[in-house]
């Protein structure tokens, strides 16, 4: 049976995410028919049944059964998540309805940071030594056990939110109870993990996986160190400065890690870390990178200089891989490129951002973003997840765009007042 001329994607969209615009331009390109699912229904979903359908992402297999409904009347050719959650119901779409994807244990395990832990130590994947507990357990007693330096993480929150080191036993106790408190809130599963501190440079991995070989897109550099006790991260730049040897060890690593979790196909986010014993995987997403960071990826294909080819997206290289389209080979563009998620800090209640046009004017800068608003909360992290904006810079090297990101950033100024 011939497949339409137009096939339809099935983008998974929490209601809260920053990737709308970047996933439905690049379906538009590709001349894609686009529906869009979220967990909470849509006003607008009776006027487009066709383009918005709720799904119910707290469970994978009722899911899967509502997008089986759905496609028995209008046809879904490729499924695409964009966040840890959405990954593995988008496994379980894929499984149900024959598309390209990751078996639904695979993308579960990649959920798990125990579990991942789990199977890449078996696998012999090099990973930090970790101990899963419960916010039960007595802090006290579990850290006379513990050697130092350590992390504590959750389980299952993202973006470096609640991830503490603690140097000695009373860190420890504070980390602990700061996480506990963390998770309360949060409602989420009341599990952490204690892991060693793993020393060394930390770099980012964006891959497509295809029938679970990986291609490693791009590695970006992080040059601030992500040394503790908390771990928000700033600046990516792109191309790695990393010798050759390491990059290949670090991708090598990644590779191995995907073959360890049972990943298939689609797109990955890891972090490595690498020292004088090699590199090490800190933790593998089977998602695309996150926030607005994508921005900073462009692809071209062909020679594109000469004005053959096109130049794509991170979102059209992970749209044509779900669809089945031919993806041509691709290589990221000859600029550096880099990302800054403005850090945050200081809490407070935001009232106003100063210097944005200043920053914008910064050489090499392409574009600020200032993702929240007026009377929102300013929440640093380890209890903070959200960036107020982003800073792109595009240029000849590596150094100059990291040079430029910084200087933006110092022209900006955020004004707050105290929270109620």
């Amino acid at each position: 049976m011939l497949r339409p001329s137009s096939p339809r994607l099935l983008l998974l969209l929490p209601t809260v995410t920053y990737r709308t615009v970047a996933f439905v331009e690049a379906a538009r390109r590709l001349g894609a028919d686009l529906t869009v699912a979220s967990e909470r229904p849509s006003t607008f979903e009776r006027a487009n049944p066709t383009g918005l359908v709720t799904l119910d992402f707290a469970d994978p297999t009722h899911a899967a059964a509502q997008a089986r409904e759905f496609a028995r009347a209008h046809p879904v050719h490729g499924v695409v998540a964009v966040d840890d959650d959405t990954a593995v119901v988008a496994a379980a779409i894929a499984e149900a309805l024959g598309l390209r994807g990751n078996p639904v244990a695979a993308a579960a395990a990649a959920r798990d940071k125990h579990q991942q832990r789990q199977l890449l130590a078996t696998a012999g994947v090099a990973v930090p030594r970790f101990e899963l507990l419960t916010i039960a357990a007595d802090p006290e007693k579990v850290a006379s056990g513990v050697s130092y330096p350590c992390v504590l993480k959750p389980l299952r929150l993202s973006a470096s939110r609640g991830v503490i080191r603690a140097d000695t036993p009373a860190g420890f106790v504070a980390a602990f109870e700061r996480i506990k408190r963390i998770l309360e809130q949060t409602g989420c599963a009341r599990l952490l993990l204690v892991e060693e501190f793993v020393p060394g440079r930390e770099v980012a991995v964006e891959g497509l996986v295809t029938q679970g070989a990986l291609q490693v897109l791009a590695l970006f550099d992080k040059p601030d160190p992500l040394d503790g006790p908390f771990f928000e991260e700033t600046i990516y730049v792109t191309p790695s400065r990393l010798a050759r040897t390491t990059q290949q060890e670090i991708a090598a690593c990644a590779q191995a890690a995907v073959g360890a979790l049972g990943l298939r196909d689609g797109p990955i986010h890891a972090e490595v870390r690498h020292n004088d014993r090699g590199a090490w995987l800190i933790e593998l997403a089977a998602r695309p990178i996150g926030g607005r960071c994508s921005g900073a990826l462009r692809f071209a294909t062909g020679e594109t200089g000469k004005g053959k080819g096109e130049t794509l997206s991170l979102e059209e290289i992970i749209v044509r891989h779900a669809l089945d389209m031919e993806l041509p080979a691709v290589e990221r563009e000859e600029q550096a490129s880099g990302v800054m998620m403005i850090p945050v800090s200081a809490a407070g209640v935001l009232r106003e951002v100063r210097g944005v046009d200043a920053a914008r004017a910064v050489p090499l800068v392409e574009e600020v973003v200032i993702t929240m608003h007026s009377g929102q909360p300013l929440v640093p992290w380890p209890e903070g997840s959200r960036y107020p904006g982003f800073i792109f810079a595009r240029g000849g090297t590596s150094e100059a765009v990291e040079a430029a990101l910084r200087a933006a950033h110092a022209r900006l100024e955020f004004l707050t007042e105290p929270a109620d």
